[in-house]
């Protein structure tokens, strides 16, 4: 090339790119509005689902779900873009669509249809007239759902109908004979959970919902998974799909008691895209890295993180029933309870350091709060000992009523952890003591009844392992009764430990332990003035930390007591019992 010849692009000949640095950041939308992504992102794959359809009324057919579209890759001008969330068709009607708005105009899905009419999904056909709902109304490839079921009638029996289509499935037809119709059950959804980890409703929605039916003896369809709602019998009301699924509302019984089932409202979920591809020149790739616009290689990782849990309360002479330790904050990104469920992270590959929360030490003394579990951004708090705030707090003890000691502290979205429930003494029945149930992941603690210690609040269930296990349960609160019968408060769900009981005076009982590596709550103590002097507070249960990855994924754990394996559907593992380090590559 001459001097003084040179080219724009740096003197490299070939197309010019826009990259896209999202860093694959995940984002659930439930409402509608311009939203806002990464500075560098400028491409995005979504998942949209309209609003579902209504069920139908009198006997009618079940509303088709919204449709459902995988989008691989929508450009964008700008790092930002509207997004329309479809509401749910409600009193018979359709559902609305939902769409996001990128550089080259509006893409959508159709709202669901309601009795008889088309939509994403067909809505159910009525009893014999008519015919059902087509479904993916907007004409795509592949289809954003399907047909509704057919409905039947025997003349001066019965009669039921067709249960509205589901993104991954046609509505069912009605079904049986004489006076025992049944009718139409929703077509099923679709898991969108492989392509869109830790998405609420365990990843499944735009389930039809369910074709009602009328007559003794007969039943309405059931729910399509995805959100569907059930059908109506007789009197009965269609049941409503769930709210940002996109299922289909369930259909109405005999009037004019019964109301059909509004369809549940849509949702869009969005994954900021790394893009660069083609030829790109020195002065580009210079200009994007300095404005840390330049893809990076980013792994998705799910994850586990439990705290450690707080001890119980209690044990020393005169301290008559202690309450319940708190949970260690239990933070995942799927796997477990929906409302639970946070977001995946997006990490380079490199190694991490792994904290595991210890248990708080029972003794006599006063009560102690658990030690936080960390990896990369998130921590999860240690529960709160009795009396006192924490992930999940503690219990109080016998001295103290409802409410208890707070949870969720410091406050994370989703929660990590529920209050304490609060403590009892001998105001109401005369002679007896009890302590609060410390909180658990799930649930609040029990405040303590008369006669009894508060039950630990549940733990949540996590099947990130594969096998459903629960984590981060409360503690027991104690009792103690003055030569009467008190029972002492049972362990939350989780590894919560069990309060203590003395009701033979003087005697002392210790609290139980919580379970190591769940991060449950220890029990409380009890103590009537025993002989021995002090009763023993049950200690904490450390914490873990669990992580996911895909299977092209390499883990790796120090030290050795820490373990990786491999999941069956191929996911990579590695579980973490004591503080260390993991290596992505």
């Amino acid at each position: 090339m001459p001097r003084g010849g040179g080219t724009s692009n740096g003197g490299v000949i070939g197309k010019t790119n826009r990259t896209s640095f999202g860093k694959c950041t995940q984002t659930v939308h439930t409402s509608s509005g311009t939203k806002t992504f990464q500075t560098g992102t400028r491409a995005v794959k979504a998942l949209i689902v309209a609003g579902g359809g209504s069920g139908g009324s009198d006997q009618g057919g079940g509303g088709g779900a919204g449709g459902l579209r995988i989008i691989c890759e929508i450009p964008l001008t700008t790092n930002s873009a509207p997004i329309v969330v479809g509401g749910g068709g409600t009193a018979t009607a359709a559902g609305n669509d939902s769409t996001i708005v990128g550089t080259c105009g509006p893409v959508f899905s159709s709202g669901g249809g309601a009795q008889t009419a088309p939509g994403g999904s067909g809505g159910g056909q009525y009893a014999a007239s008519g015919s059902a709902g087509s479904g993916n109304k907007g004409g795509f490839s592949p289809p954003e759902g399907n047909n509704g079921g057919n409905g039947g009638i025997i003349p001066g029996c019965s009669q039921a109908s067709g249960g509205g289509g589901g993104s991954g499935g046609v509505g069912g037809n009605s079904s049986g004979t004489s006076n025992a119709k049944v009718g139409g059950a929703g077509g099923n959804g679709t898991d969108v959970s492989p392509q869109f980890p830790g998405a609420p409703n365990s990843g499944v929605y735009a389930g039809g919902g369910g074709g009602a039916s009328g007559g003794p003896g007969t039943s309405g369809g059931s729910a399509g998974p995805g959100g569907g709602g059930a059908g109506g019998t007789c009197s009965g009301s269609g049941s409503a799909g769930t709210t940002n699924t996109g299922g289909g509302g369930g259909a109405a019984g005999n009037p004019p008691a019964p109301s059909a089932g509004s369809g549940g409202s849509g949702i869009v979920i969005t994954r900021e895209l790394n893009k660069a591809s083609g030829v790109w020149s020195m002065q580009s790739q210079f200009q994007a890295k300095s404005q840390g616009t330049w893809p990076q290689f980013l792994v998705p990782i799910d994850y586990l993180v439990v705290g450690g849990g707080g001890t119980g309360g209690g044990g020393a002479a005169g301290n008559r029933a202690g309450g319940g330790g708190g949970a260690g904050g239990y933070r995942a990104s799927g796997y477990g309870p929906s409302p639970l469920q946070g977001s995946a992270l997006q990490l380079e590959i490199g190694p991490y350091d792994i904290t595991i929360g210890a248990g708080g030490t029972g003794d006599s003394s006063g009560s102690q709060g658990g030690s936080p579990s960390t990896f990369s951004t998130i921590t999860s708090n240690g529960g709160g000992g009795a009396n006192s705030a924490g992930a999940s707090g503690g219990g109080d003890n016998f001295t103290g009523g409802p409410p208890g000691s707070a949870g969720n502290t410091p406050p994370t979205d989703p929660p990590q952890g529920n209050p304490g429930g609060g403590g009892f003494n001998e105001a109401t029945v005369p002679g007896v003591f009890a302590g609060g149930g410390g909180g658990g992941a799930l649930s609040a603690g029990s405040n303590a009844p008369p006669s009894a210690g508060g039950a630990g609040g549940a733990g949540a269930p996590n099947t990130i392992l594969g096998p459903a296990t629960t984590y981060a349960g409360g503690g027991g609160g104690a009792a103690q009764g003055d030569n009467k019968t008190a029972s002492p408060g049972a362990g939350g769900a989780g590894g919560g430990g069990a309060g203590g009981k003395s009701n033979t005076a003087p005697s002392t009982s210790n609290g139980t332990n919580g379970t190591a590596n769940t991060g449950g709550g220890g029990g409380g103590a009890a103590n009537d003035n025993g002989p021995g002097g002090n009763a023993t507070q049950g200690s904490g249960g450390s914490g873990i930390v669990i992580v996911r990855a895909p299977s092209a994924t390499t883990l790796a754990v120090s030290p050795g007591t820490n373990s990786t394996s491999t999941h069956p559907g191929g996911d990579k593992l590695a579980t973490f019992t004591v503080s260390g380090t993991l290596t992505i590559s």
